[in-house]
């Protein structure tokens, strides 16, 4: 009931932009278990190379720009190539 006040109070919102709400992160769990790792060790990525390893096999499993937590890996990825390229 609320939502509906709403809208019609501002008639100048689309009320179809509520349905374009962003998803959920689909790599959002293994991030967080990254930063968990990271915690537990003190920040040493060597430690949690295992949870490391997994965000990147859920990055792989999703179109370059459906994830914002992956395109950290997709802009390291596109400087790999590029720098083995210019070899």
């Amino acid at each position: 009931m609320h939502f509906i006040y709403f809208i019609t109070l501002n008639p100048s919102i689309n009320a179809l932009s509520f349905l374009d709400m962003p998803q959920k992160d689909p790599c959002q769990k293994q991030a967080c278990e990254i930063q968990k790792c990271l915690q537990a060790n003190n920040y040493m990525e060597s430690k949690c190379q295992a949870v490391i390893k997994e965000l990147r096999k859920c990055c792989a499993r999703y179109p370059k720009g459906r994830s914002l937590i992956c395109s950290g890996f997709e802009k390291e990825d596109e400087r790999l190539t590029l720098k083995s390229i210019s070899k």
